[in-house]
């Protein structure tokens, strides 16, 4: 590993970030130019950081991952009560998804790393819901890969708005309330409460 940035570098690297992030989820087929002149730096400037596009691309997956994993680390999974956890990893994961909506989201982004990221969250999760089952809040009988599935497939619901991406800002702001409709339908579906 090299030496730490100064921090006038290391600012120019999280601005490159931000802007690679918000122009490729806007356009995935975006010029390292048009990245420069959203950070405001010099497009030379991006090329000296990150050699070519795949280069840029891996350090987004590895931000994203950093971010991903603290977030889901915040939940505390396997001590926190698991309705807690649930909700807390649920609303944390969406803030996250808004904030990387390219890197966690295309195609595109997919890298050995990001692919890593999502198999430890796919093992994370399992782990979680057979605690879930083992402590009474998903029936004996649950499969819990569906149950995953089922989960994945509504906070995509939530963060898309029903196929009407939801801004960011909007996702960040209401990701409690977006959580608790997540976790109220995982658990108790949409029939009739008896």
């Amino acid at each position: 590993m090299g030496r730490p940035l100064r921090a006038d570098a290391a600012r120019s690297v999280r601005a490159i970030l931000e802007a690679a992030e918000q122009v490729l989820a806007e356009d995935p087929g975006a010029s390292m130019e048009q990245i420069a002149e959203r950070a405001g730096v010099a497009r030379t400037t991006v090329h000296r950081r990150f050699a070519n596009r795949q280069a840029l691309i891996e350090a987004l997956a590895a931000s994203a991952k950093r971010q991903l994993m603290e977030s889901v680390e915040d939940a505390h999974m396997d001590t926190a009560p698991p309705l807690v956890a649930l909700h807390r990893v649920t609303a944390n994961v969406l803030r996250i998804k808004s904030v990387w909506r390219f890197t966690l989201g295309h195609p595109l982004a997919d890298t050995p790393l990001t692919e890593a990221i999502w198999s430890e969250v796919n093992v994370g999760a399992l782990d979680f819901f057979a605690r879930a089952q083992h402590e009474g809040f998903l029936a004996p009988d649950t499969d819990l890969m569906w149950a995953r599935r089922v989960y994945y497939a509504l906070i995509d619901e939530a963060q898309h708005g029903g196929g009407a991406d939801l801004a960011p800002d909007q996702v960040r702001q209401n990701a409690d309330a977006l959580a608790t409709l997540v976790v109220d339908t995982l658990l108790r579906g949409v029939g009739p409460r008896g």
